[in-house]
């Protein structure tokens, strides 16, 4: 089904929903993984956002998202301007993130690091704005920015699942979604958790509180 937002695309800075509205998004939801805005990213542009994104716009709307900017802030035009002032080392690199059949033209891989948080997120614009995360760390995710999404890695023990489960519930949080993969029986297992409401700082840190979640962090809600 084709939606208003498909045909008009979303409100935005810029010439472009995927070059810019969707890059900015893909920058808002990577700088929740190191609490705010990083003090080095490295962006690697893949694809179409390799050949095309700075015409689009693209460099400064990834940037302004890191920065928390949404996607129609005026701010995003002079975005690297921004951060050279405000301290966020970046640097852009062109490369291919894999074969054309596999990878999404419009991907970015960014890696940041803030004081002593280190994550890698890859994601593609989808088109209109839209946006959809892959991979975290080097697992795999379906993340789309639709929904406050809750993200951590936890040791692969018995019962995790329902613990965690059960601990939201206790906080007031719906689970809307619920995704787990593995690298391996007995390693560490990623979690995608989609709610409902926004989750508090308390609930990271409950989550946090058990002895077999190594990290957890909240992706806030982007789009939709």
């Amino acid at each position: 089904m084709v939606s208003l937002l498909d045909i008009i695309g979303p409100v935005m800075v810029g010439p472009s929903s995927s070059h810019t509205a969707g890059a900015c998004r893909l920058g808002l939801l990577a700088r929740n993984l190191v609490g705010g805005t990083p003090e080095r990213a490295l962006v690697e542009l893949h694809g179409s956002f390799a050949r095309t994104g700075e015409g689009h716009g693209t460099d400064k709307a990834i940037v302004g998202g890191l920065m928390g900017f949404r996607p129609d802030d005026e701010r995003i035009r002079t975005a690297l301007d921004i951060a050279e002032r405000e301290g966020l080392a970046y640097s852009f690199d062109k490369t291919k993130l894999g074969e054309e059949n596999e990878v999404h033209p419009n991907t970015v891989r960014i890696t940041l690091e803030r004081a002593e948080r280190s994550h890698v997120m890859m994601g593609s614009s989808l088109g209109a704005g839209r946006v959809f995360v892959t991979e975290i760390d080097g697992f795999p995710v379906e993340v789309h920015g639709n929904h406050h999404t809750i993200v951590l890695v936890a040791e692969d023990v018995k019962g995790s699942v329902a613990r965690i489960a059960g601990l939201l519930a206790d906080d007031g949080i719906n689970i809307a979604t619920l995704r787990l993969t593995r690298k391996q029986k007995g390693g560490d297992a990623f979690m995608v958790i989609e709610v409902d409401d926004p989750p508090g700082e308390e609930v990271r840190d409950h989550l946090r509180a058990f002895p077999w979640v190594r990290w957890a962090h909240r992706l806030d809600k982007v789009s939709g």
